[in-house]
């Protein structure tokens, strides 16, 4: 009889969107009997409306973690949550088969593992897409395409543009969605002031309104960029947002300005162009599905890429002294391409 497996999903929103493809792949594979799908309860609107979504076992907890691999009695756990505590609660549960990456010191948790290259020590970045890919590799499910899919019904994209008009957008207007938040830590936010200004020149040059949006405990954020903005910018801090509606704004923005951040992958799924201010990360986690996306950081500081929540030398340069110019420039390339492309 073919093994049963469930992949223990990522923890961060754009971990989980750049996981579709192989997830997809799974699901598709007759290999396997059954392929089941753990993810933190608030991620689960991410594969909502997806062919994926059927296969989705949501856990508010690590006790219900364990509780549902015990349910669920799988042959294989597949880990794409690369965390200690999702090997522990693997071996604790008794899955035969434990496949992840060898990280976080739980190799010996593992029965089966991808080596992280590494060098002098220290980890090598490599994207996480291409990891994620390799991880699956150890079941024997090769994955050819990368290219991150998302689905969402079209009752939600009707219902968030009614929504959108109903704050000020014009039917038919075309708006750049603006997420300036990230969950990661203060060290990758690039200045409200600066994301306001970058706003302003995108609706003095190419006619653009900006609906500004964020997750849950980014309000002060959202306001602090529209009432920077001189432009008339829309702001969601008021409105319900969810990571399903999320899906139809960036679906309908003709271009996504973000930090570095999840919604960074949504427009990838979409194939959004996306200018994306980077800080402290390294480039290299994020390098797959850049076709139609930037990347804007500053690579003349020896302190970055430090992969640090909160700047340790407190001057925040890598984003301090990023200019809205070399943003604007980025999302004029992407407008550009575009229309000629």
């Amino acid at each position: 009889m073919n093994p049963s497996v469930v992949v223990r999903a990522p923890n961060w929103v754009g971990d989980m969107v750049m996981a579709t493809p192989m997830l997809l792949r799974l699901a598709q594979s007759e290999a396997f009997r059954e392929v089941r799908i753990l993810a933190r309860a608030p991620l689960a609107p991410i594969l909502k409306d997806s062919p994926l979504e059927a296969r989705v076992v949501t856990i508010q907890s690590d006790a219900e973690e364990l509780d549902r691999y015990r349910e669920l009695r799988p042959d294989i756990a597949l880990l794409y949550s690369n965390s200690l505590g999702a090997a522990w609660r693997a071996f604790r549960a008794r899955v035969p088969m434990r496949a992840g990456a060898r990280l976080s010191g739980r190799s010996w948790l593992l029965t089966h593992a991808v080596s992280v290259p590494s060098e002098d020590g220290r980890r090598v970045a490599i994207p996480t897409a291409h990891l994620l890919r390799d991880i699956t590799g150890l079941l024997g499910v090769t994955v050819a395409d990368l290219h991150p899919r998302l689905w969402v019904r079209e009752e939600i994209v009707d219902s968030e543009r009614a929504r959108l008009e109903r704050l000020g957008l014009a039917p038919g207007a075309g708006y750049v969605l603006c997420c300036p938040g990230a969950a990661y830590g203060s060290a990758k936010l690039w200045p409200p002031e600066r994301f306001a200004r970058a706003l302003d020149l995108l609706r003095e040059r190419h006619g653009l309104r900006a609906v500004v949006s964020g997750g849950p405990g980014e309000e002060a954020l959202i306001a602090a960029v529209v009432r920077a903005s001189a432009s008339e910018a829309i702001s969601l801090s008021a409105e319900p947002r969810t990571l399903e509606s999320l899906k139809a704004l960036v679906q309908g923005a003709r271009l996504v300005l973000v930090g570095d951040s999840g919604p960074r992958w949504y427009a990838a799924a979409f194939d959004v162009p996306c200018v994306s201010v980077m800080g402290p990360n390294a480039p290299e986690l994020t390098a797959s599905s850049l076709e139609r996306a930037r990347i804007v950081r500053r690579t003349d500081l020896d302190c970055a890429p430090c992969l640090r929540k909160h700047c340790p030398l407190g001057h925040h340069a890598c984003l301090r002294g990023l200019g809205v110019e070399a943003v604007l420039q980025a999302a004029e390339e992407l407008l550009s391409c575009a229309k000629s492309c």
